[in-house]
């Protein structure tokens, strides 16, 4: 699993001894996920496509995400690669996505992408939309 951060360095206000943290400040894609995304991309025949992952208006909750492959590239796109999968981040829905998560699961009880998104308040029962 690979993401991009911030690190910093400050000082620990009770020791003064410098401290660093990193910040993921993208989205991650787990290694299964990318296998996945991978595996379906040559199905199609297509390695020119890349996976979108965007947030739009909408669900019960008031956001929901969208997963979808795209070959467009539109300004302030924001592009990681995993393993060679790219992931483009628009513009708009990276605030709300910087530091989520995208797994695969394939159990027996559910099959398919999963976000794991620390920026969400809440979600709903479904779990297709969050706010």
């Amino acid at each position: 699993m690979t993401a991009q951060g911030d690190t910093t360095t400050r000082p620990d206000t009770e020791t003064g001894v410098a401290d660093t943290e990193t910040r993921v400040t993208g989205i991650v894609l787990t290694d299964h996920a990318a296998a996945k995304v991978k595996a379906l991309l040559e199905q199609e025949g297509r390695t020119d496509l890349a996976l979108r992952v965007a947030v739009q208006p909408g669900g019960c909750s008031g956001l929901r995400y969208q997963l979808y492959f795209d070959d467009r590239s539109v300004d302030g796109d924001q592009v990681q690669d995993f393993g060679g999968v790219n992931v483009v981040v628009d513009k708009m829905s990276q605030p709300y996505l910087s530091g989520a998560s995208v797994d695969f699961v394939d159990t027996i009880e559910k099959q398919g992408f999963t976000i794991d998104n620390p920026n969400a308040g809440g979600s709903c029962a479904c779990g297709d939309s969050f706010h």
